[in-house]
């Protein structure tokens, strides 16, 4: 089973319209009036460590041995995780690293951002 997970942080102010980002930031790789840059080195760099026992093929693919894989796409201002048979926890993980960087989930599948922690 494959689930992506995407991430990104709206400007102040900003109506947000969460479908139009995923499907133009995050699947299209455009840049989106609206959304803040992100520290994209500092968030890589910070998966690096919180996944350091898995293998790395490269700073953007990661796998671990009967536990799935994910592959790490970003622009300036949004970073999308895909995940292939990856357990719950390791998911959570990623989750948890984002919230510490302001960037609340948005799931595709069920169409919902998950930001009701943020000042919307």
């Amino acid at each position: 089973m494959s689930v992506d997970l995407n991430f990104w942080k709206y400007k102040e102010g900003v109506t947000h319209n969460d479908s139009q980002v995923y499907k133009t930031a995050c699947c299209d790789g455009e840049i989106f009036d609206g959304l803040e840059d992100l520290p994209i080195d500092e968030i890589i760099g910070t998966v690096s460590s919180a996944f350091s026992s898995w293998n790395s093929i490269d700073k953007y693919n990661y796998e671990k041995g009967g536990g799935g894989s994910f592959q790490i796409f970003t622009t300036s201002q949004i970073i999308r995780f895909d995940c292939y048979g990856m357990f719950g926890p390791h998911m959570n993980l990623i989750i948890a690293l984002m919230h510490d960087y302001g960037c609340p989930l948005y799931d595709p599948q069920a169409q919902e951002r998950f930001d009701s922690w943020t000042d919307r």
